[in-house]
C-alpha cells in the first residue's frame, strides 16, 4: 500500500454552531414579555409618559401576595384608517336592543366585580372597556369623551375599571399604561385603541372602523359629561405602595445598623482571646 497522503485538517462547523447558540436559524423569536408597571404616583408629577405610546401613564398595582401568572389575552392593534370607506367592519356585533333605556351611560367596576362577570362569551355583542386610573392626568382628560359615548352608541356597552385596582386583569389584557381602550366581542378582545388623540371624534371613527356601527351625529360633550361618572378631576389619595417600600427600606436600614453594632461588640473581644 502507498503512503497515506498528508492528513486532512479538522474543520469547525463555526457558523452552524454559532448560529444554534443565537437562536437565528428557523425557529421564530421569543416576543418580550408583557410588564405591567406598579409604581403610582401623586397626580401633580406621577409616572405620565410616552413609553407606551404618547399620552399615558403607568398603572399601579398596590403591594400584596404574589400572584400566578395570568394567561395573555392577544389583542388586535388597531390598523390605521385608510382611505377606502368602504371597507367591511372586522368585527361583526349584535347590537342590543335599546327600547325602553331611558338614559344611556358608563358603568365603573367597583374593586369586588370582575369583567368576566359582565361580558358574555356565548354572545356576540360587544362593549368597550376603558382601564384607567384616577390619578393619571390622561385618564382625567379622557373621561368627558368616554362619559359621552354611551349616548353616541346606543346599541353598545360601555365599562371602565380602575387598573390599580383589577391588576389581574390588567396584566392579562396587555395594559402597561393607562388609558387603554379594548374593544371586546363577548369575552374576547378584538382590537385596541392605539391613537395618543383621545376625543369623542377619534372614538367615534374607532368604533365605526370596526363594527360600521354609525354614531348619532348629534352628540357632543356636555357640561354632565365632565362631572361623571367617569371622573375628570384628578384624585389625591395615599400612595400605599410608596408608603410600604419606605417602611421596608427603613426597616432594613435599622437592622443592619444593629447588626454592625453587634459585629463591632464582638470583634474586640475575639481579638482578646486570642492575645490570652
Amino acid at each position: 500500500a502507498g503512503a497515506a497522503g498528508p492528513a486532512e485538517p479538522v474543520r469547525y462547523r463555526t457558523a452552524e454552531m454559532a448560529d444554534a447558540m443565537l437562536g437565528s436559524g428557523s425557529g421564530a423569536p421569543a416576543e418580550p414579555p408583557v410588564l405591567l408597571s406598579a409604581v403610582p404616583a401623586e397626580p401633580s408629577g406621577g409616572p405620565c409618559e410616552g413609553a407606551a405610546g404618547a399620552g399615558a401613564c403607568g398603572p399601579a398595582a398596590p403591594p400584596g401576595p404574589p400572584r400566578e401568572q395570568p394567561v395573555l389575552e392577544p389583542v388586535l392593534p388597531e390598523e390605521q384608517n385608510g382611505t377606502d370607506g368602504a371597507k367591511a367592519p372586522k368585527v361583526n356585533c349584535e347590537e342590543r336592543n335599546a327600547t325602553g333605556i331611558e338614559r344611556f351611560t358608563l358603568q365603573i367596576l367597583n374593586v369586588s366585580q370582575d369583567l368576566m362577570e359582565f361580558l358574555n362569551p356565548n354572545s356576540s355583542d360587544c362593549t368597550l372597556v376603558l382601564f384607567y386610573t384616577p390619578w393619571c392626568r390622561f385618564s382625567a382628560s379622557l373621561a368627558p369623551h368616554f362619559n359621552s359615548l354611551p349616548r353616541a352608541f346606543p346599541t353598545l356597552r360601555f365599562l371602565a375599571l380602575d387598573a390599580s385596582q383589577h391588576s389581574s386583569l390588567s396584566t392579562r389584557f396587555g395594559t402597561v399604561a393607562v388609558p387603554n381602550i379594548l374593544l371586546f366581542q363577548g369575552a374576547k378582545p378584538m382590537a385596541r385603541f392605539n391613537h395618543t388623540d383621545r376625543t369623542l371624534e377619534t372614538l367615534k371613527d374607532f368604533i365605526f372602523n370596526q363594527t360600521g356601527i354609525e354614531a348619532k351625529s348629534d352628540v357632543a360633550v356636555t357640561k354632565e359629561d365632565w362631572e361623571g361618572p367617569l371622573p375628570s378631576v384628578l384624585t389625591k389619595g395615599i400612595d400605599w405602595l410608596l408608603l410600604f417600600s419606605v417602611l421596608f427600606l427603613a426597616s432594613f436600614v435599622l437592622y443592619a445598623t444593629l447588626r454592625t453594632e453587634s459585629i463591632r461588640w464582638l470583634i474586640p473581644g475575639q481579638e482578646h482571646e486570642h492575645q490570652e
